[in-house]
């Protein structure tokens, strides 16, 4: 039966992501030739760094001094028995178990709920997540390729991916191309869009977060919203956000990024020239995770909460992430439909 692959990639190529680098030449002598031996002090420091590393693990989080909910509320979607149709959902992820199952766990539910005839299951990108959440909680997430092996063992012919990413940035085409690297293991495979694609998701995503928000929107509040940022082109998403927000009346609203463009600052001096009295934080990701609650909400002197108070505003942190938002559901709902019917 003859594989077809379907991708559905709006913003960049997948091959932008990816560089290489030459090796050094090595010398055409007989010692080149011969494979190199590992010496006691080479095991010995191997082994101490790699002792040191999880010594640091383990460090970090016996200092997490916060809840972050029960895990096992969670549906890690690592089953079995999935059938013909799987519809495999990526996320970057988190180790926040309450806002995982609020978010991703909810737009998992969502898509569940449209697509009776596919298996839905989970996917994490980030290992760094999936360790601690199995050190601390006893419960393993599925990494990108332990769940593509587990739909290979069985026996998925028909293989729909939907990332839950923000935008078409570095793990976007990253995936992209894991997915490309499985293909002829299917009869056929499609991935569907991030959330912010087309210019009509950006107005939807517009709408939804301005609605969520109205509440706060009384002339004298600015309300912020945390991205993360990227150092890819598609960072850009973030501005186009703000003009959109201005260009509809919404002066009070602003974007900006943990690591990138708009900054803190960028974002500070705005609000300072607005001659606003409060401010309202809220994280424009997904997920709701150590981003929200330590750039964002935490009360080290370098956060966004402590920024915005230093210079007098009385701020409100709202800890919740997009994937709680029903709206912002629909549209990841509707990219997997898209990419579905792709291979009808």
């Amino acid at each position: 039966m003859k594989k077809t692959i379907a991708f559905i990639i709006g913003l960049s190529c997948i091959t932008a992501a990816f560089t290489s680098c030459g090796d050094s030449s090595s010398e055409s002598s007989s010692e080149a030739t011969t494979a190199p031996t590992t010496t006691s002090l080479e095991v010995i420091t191997t082994e101490s760094a790699s002792t040191e590393a999880a010594t640091e693990a383990e460090e970090e989080e016996d200092e997490e001094n916060y809840n972050t909910g029960d895990a096992s509320l969670d549906n890690i979607r690592n089953q079995d028995n999935i059938g013909d149709n799987e519809l495999l959902v990526l996320s970057f992820g988190t180790s926040f178990n309450d806002s995982r199952r609020l978010t991703i766990g909810a737009i998992e539910n969502s898509l569940e709920e449209a697509f009776p005839d596919y298996s839905v299951r989970r996917g994490f990108t980030a290992n760094i997540i999936i360790d601690h959440v199995e050190r601390r909680d006893g419960i393993h997430i599925d990494d990108i390729n332990e769940a593509l092996t587990r739909a290979v063992d069985n026996g998925v012919k028909n293989l729909v991916v939907q990332p839950t990413h923000l935008m078409n940035g570095i793990e976007y085409d990253e995936l992209s191309a894991k997915i490309a690297s499985y293909s002829d293991a299917f009869d056929k495979v499609v991935i569907g869009e991030p959330l912010l694609t087309s210019d009509d998701d950006f107005k939807r995503v517009e709408n939804a977060i301005v609605d969520w928000t109205k509440d706060y929107d009384d002339g004298k509040t600015a309300i912020c919203f945390m991205g993360h940022g990227t150092e890819h082109t598609s960072n850009g998403v973030y501005a186009k956000m703000q003009e959109l927000l201005t260009a509809d009346g919404h002066a009070n609203y602003y974007v900006g990024t943990v690591e990138a463009s708009p900054s803190l600052d960028d974002v500070l001096e705005k609000v300072k020239a607005g001659g606003y009295e409060k401010v309202v934080l809220e994280p424009l990701m997904v997920v709701a995770g150590d981003h929200a609650n330590n750039d964002m909400a935490g009360d080290e002197e370098d956060s966004w909460k402590s920024a915005f108070e230093a210079e007098g505003f009385e701020v409100e942190c709202l800890l919740r992430g997009l994937g709680e938002n029903e709206e912002i559901r629909k549209i990841y709902v509707e990219h997997a439909q898209k990419a579905i019917d792709s291979i009808k």
